[in-house]
C-alpha cells in the first residue's frame, strides 16, 4: 500500500514468511507510478540503482477482477528473506570497454557511434584490469571468432597487423578463406601459395577437403530439396545428380528451384525428369555457354577477341567445371551448399 503525501510515502513488501513497511522518497514513488504497480503485484527493486521491475501479479490476487487483459501474468509469491543477493552477469566486448574508458561521456559513447581512436595506454590499462578480474574470478574471457573472406585481397601492411594481433593473449580465433593458388602477394612483388606471406601460413592450420563423389552430390541435392520444400522423384534426382557431376554442383542446386517452378506451372505434385530436362535446356552452364560463344562469336557486338584466346577460355571453363578444392575453413550456409572456399586447386 502506498500513501501519497508531500513527496513521501510508505510501501509494504511481503513474502510468504516476512512483511516490512518501507518509507519512500519521490524517486521511488515516481518509479512505482511509471510501472503502474498495484497492491498484489510481484516486483523487484535494485537497491543500488533503484530500478523497479514488475514481474507479474500474485496467484492469490487472481480473482480480484472479473476480466483480465492478455498481458496479465501470474507468478508465485516469493518466499524467504525480503532482501536477497543476486548475481548479475554482463556480457561485453573488450572494444566496448575500451570505448567506455576512452571517452568523457563514458557508456553513452557506445550509442553516439563516434568512437574515434583508442590510445594504447587505455588498452594496456584495460588489459591489466581484465587480467586482474580473471585472477579474482570476477570475469571470464570468451574468445571471439574473426572470419576473413577473400584474404588474398589484403596487402602486406594488413598481414603484418594480423601477425602481430594473433600473438596477443586476448586474440580471437582467426579463420581465413581464399580461392587463389600460387600468386603474387598484394602490395609486393613476391609470390606465395594462396597469396599469403609464409610467416602467416606457418601460423595457420589448413583444412583439406576431398572431391565430391556421386553419393555425396546426391545427398547434398536431396538435403537442398528438403530445405526448399521441393518434392522430387528418384529418377529426377538421379538425372540432377548426373548434371552435377558433368557440370558443377552449384549449377545443379540452382536448377532445383527452376524445376519446381516448371512443376507448379503444370500443376504437378513432384518434380519429374521432364521438368529437370526442361530447365537444363533453358539455362546454360559455363561450358555450354562458352561453346555457344565460340560458335556464334561473329554475331556479337565488339568481337575483338582472337580465336585462340576464345579456345583458351573454353579450356579454362572446362577446368573450372571439373576441379575440386581444399580450403582453409569450411563454410556452411543456409542459402547454398557447394564446394568450400579454396586454397589449393586439384584438376581432374
Amino acid at each position: 500500500m502506498i500513501i501519497m503525501g508531500a513527496k513521501v510515502g510508505r510501501l509494504t513488501l511481503k513474502t510468504t514468511e516476512m512483511e516490512t513497511v518501507y518509507e519512500l522518497g519521490q524517486k521511488i514513488i515516481d518509479s512505482l507510478n511509471k510501472e503502474k504497480v498495484q497492491a498484489g503485484d510481484i516486483i523487484t527493486i535494485d537497491k543500488s540503482t533503484g530500478k523497479i521491475s514488475k514481474l507479474g501479479r500474485a496467484f492469490t490476487r487472481a480473482r480480484d477482477y472479473d476480466a483480465m487483459g492478455p498481458q496479465t501474468r501470474f507468478v508465485q509469491c516469493p518466499d524467504g528473506e525480503l532482501q536477497k543477493r543476486k548475481e548479475v552477469v554482463h556480457t561485453v566486448s573488450l572494444h566496448e570497454i575500451d570505448v567506455i574508458n576512452s571517452r568523457t561521456q563514458g557508456f553513452l559513447a557506445l550509442f553516439s557511434g563516434d568512437t574515434g581512436e583508442i590510445k594504447n595506454e587505455v588498452r594496456e590499462q584495460i588489459n591489466a584490469k581484465v587480467a586482474e578480474w580473471r585472477e579474482e574470478g570476477k570475469a571470464e574471457i570468451v574468445p571471439g571468432v574473426l572470419f576473413i573472406d577473400e584474404v588474398h585481397m589484403l596487402d602486406m601492411e594488413c598481414f603484418s597487423y594480423i601477425n602481430h594481433a594473433v600473438e596477443g593473449e586476448l586474440a580471437p580465433v582467426v579463420v581465413v578463406a581464399t580461392n587463389r593458388g600460387i600468386t603474387r602477394i598484394r602490395g609486393s612483388n613476391y609470390t606465395s601459395p594462396h597469396g599469403l606471406p609464409h610467416d602467416l601460413l606457418d601460423r595457420l592450420i589448413i583444412i583439406s577437403t576431398q572431391p565430391y563423389q556421386e553419393t555425396d552430390i546426391r545427398s547434398i541435392l536431396k538435403i537442398r530439396c528438403e530445405e526448399e520444400d521441393v518434392e522430387m522423384s528418384d529418377d529426377a534426382l538421379t538425372v540432377l545428380t548426373k548434371i552435377g557431376i558433368e557440370t558443377t554442383l552449384r549449377y545443379a542446386i540452382q536448377l532445383i528451384t527452376n524445376a519446381n517452378l516448371v512443376c507448379k506451372k503444370r500443376k504437378g505434385l513432384e518434380v519429374t525428369v521432364n521438368d529437370v530436362k526442361r530447365v537444363y535446356s533453358l539455362f546454360l552452364d559455363v561450358s555450354r555457354s562458352s561453346q555457344y560463344l565460340k560458335e556464334h562469336q561473329q554475331e556479337f557486338m565488339f568481337n575483338e577477341i582472337p580465336i585462340h584466346l576464345i579456345q583458351a577460355m573454353i579450356i579454362m571453363a572446362g577446368v573450372v567445371d571439373g576441379c575440386f578444392y581444399s580450403s582453409v575453413s569450411h563454410r556452411a550456409s543456409s542459402n547454398s551448399i557447394g564446394p568450400s572456399p579454396i586454397t589449393t586447386q586439384y584438376t581432374t
